[in-house]
């Protein structure tokens, strides 16, 4: 497909407990069908400020405005790093938006109704140099209802099968910089999901002032609703270019 150098690269970043394949699902065939330039994001899930050093490393090697779009946890990564120049809006599919000052884990508890805790497998690890942490999975039995109850059962084999851990340390990072503070947003708020309460959802749109759009959707978004998160995309670099 030819890419068109007039539109926006678009960075997908990833959350907690999955991998880049997460955008395999429609989202990157999409945006490289509509000749967007299409940069995919390892999220290293080891902190918010190493994780968005790393993506900092990314965009430095790209030309040209960047639109940045997270999925869960990525989306703590993406406040941090949006900063950029080159950044000129952000995308929360189903992320969190925390404040200077604030870490994702207040994202999930501010307001009652969160479930992620009881659905979390907590792994010791210890590194060569003795360093100990804990790495935090999902729980096989409660992946579906925790993040996607709306997924076809092979889909959800591979997306359990393909869990990559995020240090639970990762989760309290607290924030340094908050791009959505001086560059536009859109949030694409999941109606079903059981991640993060309706009622943050909407705190956070509120402050930022996000476009929100709203879909009758698990936590996996990209996975369950990509045509949906394509379209958004597609609105947030219109409204940059013009």
């Amino acid at each position: 497909m030819a890419i068109d150098t007039s539109k926006p690269t678009i960075v997908l970043v990833h959350g907690a407990v999955e991998d880049s394949s997460l955008w395999t699902h429609g989202v990157i065939q999409g945006l490289q069908r509509d000749g967007y330039p299409v940069k995919v994001f390892s999220n290293p899930l080891r902190g918010v400020a190493s994780d968005a050093a790393y993506l900092q490393s990314l965009l430095d090697t790209i030309e040209g405005p960047v639109l940045l779009v997270s999925h869960a946890y990525g989306g703590a990564v993406i406040t941090q790093a949006g900063d950029d120049p080159k950044v000129k809006g952000l995308i929360y599919a189903g992320s969190p938006m925390p404040a200077v000052g604030e870490c994702a884990n207040d994202c999930l508890t501010r307001f009652p109704g969160g479930d992620f805790a009881t659905s979390a497998d907590l792994i010791p690890f210890t590194l060569p140099d003795g360093t100990t942490g804990t790495n935090i999975l999902i729980k096989p039995d409660r992946y579906a209802y925790l993040l996607a109850a709306d997924v076809p059962e092979d889909k959800l084999a591979l997306m359990i099968a393909t869990q990559r851990p995020i240090a639970a340390s990762a989760l309290s990072d607290v924030l340094t910089s908050a791009a959505w503070t001086t560059k536009p947003s859109w949030q694409i708020r999941p109606l079903l999901d059981p991640v993060i309460p309706q009622e943050e959802f909407q705190f956070e749109a509120d402050r930022a002032r996000s476009h929100v759009t709203e879909v009758r959707s698990s936590h996996a978004i990209p996975v369950s609703s990509p045509d949906v998160v394509l379209d958004v995309i597609k609105q947030a670099a219109q409204a940059v270019s013009s």
